[in-house]
């Protein structure tokens, strides 16, 4: 990875004037501003179709574009629905934050809107694309039209035939929900056909995308109604363990994701081919793919089923360094950053070394415990990524707030900050300056926003995944400061 720096901001973060931010006119300036600052790297969050509670990292499928992001302006010019439709939906009050509730109520309005005009329009492209990608999309429509049809329970809780996808239950429903069917196939059509053109955009100006590839599936989701093979599931469906995380400092009961647990075992004997498929798709998408959760590779964390809490889980093996060998067979080389956070026992260690990959160093993490800390920048090496902060962490503003104030004061010694340096430009000076090959900063650490533009605070609901930047806040003057840094930096040639 060459030394350059990047910027953190998810797609729905972007301004737009339907309540999110989407793919279009407004993703395509963002890259233009990311360009005037010298910047190399934009990583977005996952870009799934998002469930119950907004979370990009619980999708309805693994392949399956999130019809939020689609942009409705260009299906306008597409003549596929009308500006004044457009204006008629309420998609939020404000232009700050995302209201998802309205626009889950107005944006499939539209997007039916434009599948039915659509219908009258040559379907040769679309034929095309559903061809090419049979093998996720059938499923993935069929999916979405049984769960919309059951006003969106989840799969666990549909007839008996058509959970266990008994096969004359399926023909029966695929006649029956043809036409719904048929609509999510077009809502994928429309995400990918936009998504090439705006990836393509992106790269043109010298930018790549670092997605996000969040390790577990969804249990409602697609991918195990279709698949249940190749996860540790009962006969009846239902999980016999799941993921999450121990008891830590954080947490006194640990972290109950809920995810299904993988059949390691089933998908050895498979040669990993499910897995192969998805991070081949994800390479399609994104330029470098970050891998969320990366230490369960080594050793996951299996919780019994049903569980209150994480406190009675064990850790198991994982497939360990024979997955990424018989990937490389498989797919070549891809350019991957392992999420590595946490604390880590020796088998993680131990896999980061063998496979090479960039793990991720946060700032905000490093002024807790003294010399000791390997958040510490003089402890880096150059193969990885670091941040001021993740979409997990408080901004830098909010984190100087609530943090020891021994901590805070230590930030401000170690990174050498003068009385007239605001805490967010000390530690990007910092990130900039350090050996890591890449430094990205969320856009909210750019701004110097505190508490109120948390992205995500874990293990809570609601109120997370809201926050937007406005069009204002992309001024030339921080574009010209960031390239300033970047060529201070070494992270840009002049």
């Amino acid at each position: 990875m060459a030394r350059s720096a990047g910027v953190l901001l998810s797609i729905t973060s972007l301004p737009s004037p339907y309540g999110i931010g989407t793919i279009g006119k407004e993703a395509r300036e963002f890259a233009d501003f990311l360009k005037a600052a010298g910047q190399k790297v934009w990583q977005i969050l996952p870009v799934g179709p998002t469930s119950y509670g907004d979370s990009p990292y619980q999708s309805f499928s693994t392949y399956a574009g999130n019809p939020y992001l689609i942009d409705l302006d260009t299906l306008v010019e597409e003549g596929l629905v009308t500006k004044e439709e457009l204006d008629s939906y309420d998609w939020g009050s404000s232009d700050k934050e995302v209201d998802y509730e309205k626009i889950y109520n107005s944006r499939f309005k539209v997007l039916r809107t434009a599948y039915e005009n659509f219908k009258k329009k040559d379907q040769k492209k679309f034929r095309s694309f559903v061809r090419k990608n049979s093998k996720w999309l059938k499923n993935y429509a069929l999916y979405m039209a049984v769960k919309n049809s059951f006003d969106m329970v989840s799969w666990t809780e549909w007839p008996e035939d058509i959970k266990m996808r008994e096969e004359a239950a399926v023909r029966r429903y695929e006649r029956k929900l043809r036409n719904d069917v048929n609509f999510w196939k077009f809502v994928q059509f429309k995400f990918y056909e936009q998504w090439e053109a705006f990836r393509a955009y992106v790269n043109g100006l010298g930018i790549k995308i670092l997605g996000d590839m969040p390790i577990y599936v969804a249990m409602d989701s697609a991918d195990t109604w279709a698949n249940p093979e190749l996860f540790q599931l009962y006969d009846d469906g239902d999980p016999i363990a799941v993921a999450g995380c121990p008891p830590d400092y954080f947490s006194a009961t640990g972290q109950l994701w809920g995810n299904p647990l993988y059949d390691w075992d089933y998908l050895r004997e498979t040669g990993y081919e499910w897995w192969f498929e998805r991070i081949k798709a994800a390479s399609k998408l994104y330029d470098i793919t970050r891998i969320d959760h990366f230490r369960a590779f080594a050793s996951y964390y299996s919780i019994p089923y049903p569980a209150e809490n994480a406190i009675n889980g064990t850790w198991i093996e994982g497939p360990r360094i024979e997955f990424f060998r018989m990937m490389e067979e498989a797919l070549g080389k891809i350019e991957i950053v392992a999420e590595d956070l946490g604390t880590l026992t020796p088998d993680v260690t131990e896999l980061m070394e063998q496979t090479g990959y960039p793990g991720m160093k946060v700032l905000e993490f490093a002024f807790d415990s003294g010399e000791e800390n390997d958040y510490l920048p003089h402890k880096y090496t150059n193969n990885c990524v670091v941040y001021t902060g993740t979409h997990d962490n408080d901004t830098v503003m909010g984190w100087v707030e609530t943090a020891k104030p021994s901590d805070v004061s230590y930030a401000r010694e170690y990174c050498k900050m003068p009385d007239d340096e605001p805490y967010n430009w000390g530690l990007i000076r910092v990130a900039y300056e350090s050996k890591a090959d890449l430094a990205v900063v969320p856009m909210q650490d750019l701004l110097g926003l505190g508490k109120e533009a948390r992205m995500n605070t874990p293990s809570t609901l609601g109120g997370n995944w809201t926050w937007r930047v406005s069009k204002e806040d992309l001024t030339q003057a921080l574009a010209e400061k960031l390239k300033t840094m970047s060529v201070n930096s070494g992270r840009l040639e002049d």
